[in-house]
């Protein structure tokens, strides 16, 4: 598992231009083999995934499983996965997916449906097995889930005598009026022209009651008034001010970075920050609240994160990948996950396990900013769909197109993009 993309995706095109949106002649599993297999998965930083494999090599000695790491960096894992599937090759069993590609590797037939009834999807938060099914098929099976959160100074918004905000209104008028007051910039994002970009546009057109596609992934719906309101947030942010132009410039770590140094009353990011900002010698620590993000008129709704668990078509021993997948979601692995991986579980149950609220505080937040969440756009080339929402979206930051000008000229480069001219 890997946090949000945060990589250019130009890497990718070339891998994913050769896959065709149909699935390509592929070795259907048989749903019975047993033995050995592997588990492929960006590199694990903090070794939890090694000592959960260990306990289930110890009780399946004749299906033992070999961890397979490939780079850190989102788009490099992305790639290696894709040329090896492309070549059709056995080396890869279970493929930890980051939750945007699996419709995309579901399309292309490099990963094989699963039955339903083997897992107990009820148990985890809906929005995650929304996000691992394609046209009505479950693809994969959720893993870790996560949301973007709202992170603010708890101490200075006491000062001030002002709840967390709930809506853009009051983000807004409190960073442009408490921050400064306290010495404080108002508002660190991740605008850069990345995928980072492409997550926070999308959470600002669904806080505001868009859509970047329709449900089907084809019907484009960024021309929207809902949908250039939500562009408008941002843009009007960055030219008042109270978004920082540093926020061009920023993706997740080095928001968070300039977050905890106590430069900024709030922060839109992730869940891992938590544990950062309150860490022994942090400037913040003791001084950091998370909500959800705020919308236009309440709470806003998040790009859902996480990852999903799969199968390759081409895997040799699928049955033993599927026990696998079942044994890594089970509730024992999912407390893991959390405790000693510090990702979030995809298992609804934790989220209110008294033990992990008191050592986790955010997690009811986290729980209510998951269930509103949506999965990014569901189409085949979401790729090259999320390099055109960070290229016409960050013209618009910076001025060089009007946010008119920068919808449409972004539904236009999405038609093309979804209908494959």
């Amino acid at each position: 598992m890997r946090w949000p993309l945060v990589a250019a995706l130009l890497l990718l095109l070339t891998c994913v231009a050769s896959a065709s949106p149909a699935a390509p002649g592929r070795v259907p599993a048989t749903g019975s083999s047993t033995g050995p297999i592997t588990l492929v998965t960006a590199q694990d930083l903090t070794g939890y995934l090694q000592n959960r494999l260990a306990v289930w090599n110890r009780a399946h000695p004749a299906e033992k499983v070999t961890l397979i790491e490939l780079p850190a960096a989102a788009d490099d894992t992305q790639a290696q996965m894709i040329s090896n599937l492309q070549a059709r090759s056995d080396r890869y069993d279970v493929l930890n997916l980051d939750v945007d590609w699996t419709a995309q590797f579901a399309a292309a037939g490099w990963i094989t449906p699963l039955p339903r009834q083997r897992f107990p999807l009820s148990s985890f938060l809906p929005p995650t097995v929304d996000a691992a099914t394609y046209r009505g098929r479950l693809y994969a099976v959720p893993y870790v889930a996560n949301a973007g959160m709202l992170f603010y100074r708890k101490d200075i918004l006491a000062k001030a005598h002002v709840r967390p905000p709930r809506t853009w209104a009051e983000l807004e008028d409190a960073a442009k009026t408490i921050a400064p007051r306290f010495g404080l910039k108002g508002y660190a994002s991740q605008l850069s022209p990345y995928e980072g970009l492409t997550v926070n546009y999308a959470e600002a057109v669904q806080s505001a009651g868009g859509q970047i596609l329709g449900r089907d992934g084809r019907t484009v719906a960024v021309d929207s008034p809902a949908a250039r309101s939500g562009l408008s947030f941002l843009v009007d942010g960055v030219r008042q001010g109270w978004i920082p132009k540093a926020s061009l410039g920023f993706d997740e770590e080095k928001s968070r970075q300039a977050f905890q140094s106590g430069q900024y009353l709030f922060l839109r990011n992730w869940p891992y920050v938590y544990d950062l900002a309150q860490a022994k010698g942090s400037p913040v620590a003791g001084k950091v609240g998370v909500v959800p993000l705020p919308g236009a008129t309440g709470p806003g709704s998040s790009s859902l994160g996480g990852s999903d668990l799969a199968v390759s078509s081409y895997s040799r021993h699928p049955r033993t990948a599927e026990r696998l997948i079942q044994f890594m979601t089970g509730v024992a692995s999912q407390r893991q996950v959390l405790l000693a991986g510090s990702l979030p579980p995809a298992r609804a149950d934790l989220y209110r396990d008294p033990a992990l609220v008191a050592r986790f505080p955010y997690l009811p937040a986290l729980r209510q900013s998951i269930l509103s969440a949506r999965p990014r756009p569901k189409n085949p080339r979401y790729d090259q769909v999320s390099l055109a929402v960070a290229q016409n979206v960050y013209d618009a930051l910076i001025g060089r197109r009007s946010p008119d000008g920068a919808a449409g000229r972004l539904a236009a480069d999405l038609s093309a993009i979804v209908h494959g001219s």
